[in-house]
């Protein structure tokens, strides 16, 4: 997948300052993305219907669908029951079964996960990897392992791959850092791609999981998404576009200093990180270690209140409407939602940010693995 086209549109959004004119490919390519995209999302359309609903011509649709069916992208489904006199209209949508995707979640601190996935995003297989500690190559193997026999379990052929990973990851799909996992400048993309011979797709699993938030949860078209897990992340959806920043870290809050009263050594060398406070292996450790409920229940709103002090500056420069927290339901909702609501609302303004909604994903722990489903249908399909 191209980062930017010769337009200066990019897989972040539409440019600001156009370059140059679109030429008729782009067009094309445009127009193509636009009839898969209503198809992906509306149902089974006539050519007619399609027409209408894009604002293409007849013509045009007709060409585009020709071409779409010839490349097993779209099927017809027959002719529609209608009263009317005249010929029924062929139906037609998307090749739902025609082909799958491989999706992976290299985000968990215990074991990689893995999913053969449907286009629309529903689990057909899946198959987990034991880290057992992994780090650095050692990791990267077992991240390679999980996918050759993920690639196996297909039963049509794969569409593409799809990886979320912690960490900064380029437009390339190169791992710049991940210190969770020992990685600095992995180029997990080419490594995957080479290993199947499949069209790969990496990027940053918390921008993933916004992606999938997005796509298939019902989220906002300004949302901003925090996945706690193996480490602390964030994806930003802003006017429906994602937010990766200038050198692709945005997003990454784990690694802000929260308070100025030290705290634990973060494995990224400072104190106090917002990860030694809420990552899923320092909260366990925490409650493990509390004397009873009461204690336990101060361990997680501590948390919360670090989420707080690190969500608000954010709020506060995008005035966003939405955030979603994703992570284990029992670290996550009760004290810990609460006391991040509540330190959010206490260094915010309350005329304007009152009405910020905080609430948890409802697609629970799949949501990587069908955030991955999604990269490989923006990339392949241009439809989200």
């Amino acid at each position: 997948m191209s980062a930017s086209d010769a337009n200066g549109v990019t897989a972040l959004g539409r440019a600001l300052r156009p370059r140059t004119k679109l030429l008729p490919e782009h067009a094309r390519g445009h127009n193509r993305s636009l009839v898969l995209q209503t198809l992906f999302r509306e149902g089974a359309r006539s050519r007619a219907d399609l027409a209408r609903d894009t604002g293409l011509t007849r013509v045009t649709v007709s060409d585009l669908v020709a071409e779409l069916i010839a490349d097993g992208y779209v099927v017809e489904l027959g002719q529609r029951e209608d009263p009317r006199p005249g010929k029924p209209a062929t139906l037609l949508d998307i090749a739902r079964d025609a082909h799958q995707i491989i999706g992976v979640d290299l985000s968990q601190h215990d074991a990689f996960r893995g999913a053969v996935l449907t286009i629309d995003g529903d689990v057909v297989h899946r198959r987990e990897m034991p880290l057992d500690a992994a780090t650095g190559d050692a990791a990267l193997e077992k991240a390679a392992g999980l996918v050759r026999e993920l690639v196996g379990l297909a039963s049509v052929p794969v569409l593409g791959i799809g990886v979320g990973s912690p960490g900064i990851v380029d437009p390339a799909g190169r791992v710049q850092s991940a210190p969770n996992l020992g990685w600095a400048g992995v180029d997990l993309q080419s490594r995957l791609a080479a290993e199947t011979a499949l069209p790969v797709v990496v990027a940053n699993d918390a921008n993933v999981a916004a992606l999938a938030e997005h796509s298939f949860g019902g989220a906002s078209s300004d949302v901003m998404l925090v996945k706690v897990g193996h480490g602390v992340g964030a994806g930003l959806v802003i006017g429906g576009i994602a937010l990766h920043g200038s050198r692709w870290a945005a997003g990454e809050i784990g690694h802000v200093v929260v308070g100025t009263d030290g705290g634990d050594e973060c494995v990224c060398g400072k104190r106090g990180c917002l990860e030694t406070w809420l990552a899923v292996p320092r909260l366990e450790a925490g409650l493990a270690a509390a004397a009873d409920a009461a204690a336990r229940d101060a361990v997680l709103a501590e948390a919360g209140r670090r989420l707080g002090i690190a969500l608000a500056p954010v709020v506060g420069a995008l005035d966003l409407a939405e955030i979603v927290l994703n992570g284990p339901a029992a670290l996550l909702d009760g004290p810990l939602v609460a006391a991040t609501l509540e330190t959010l609302r206490s260094r915010t303004m309350a005329e304007f940010h009152d009405h910020v909604a905080l609430r948890s994903s409802s697609l629970g722990e799949d949501i990587v693995l069908r955030g991955s489903a999604a990269l490989v249908l923006s990339g392949r399909l241009g439809v989200s």
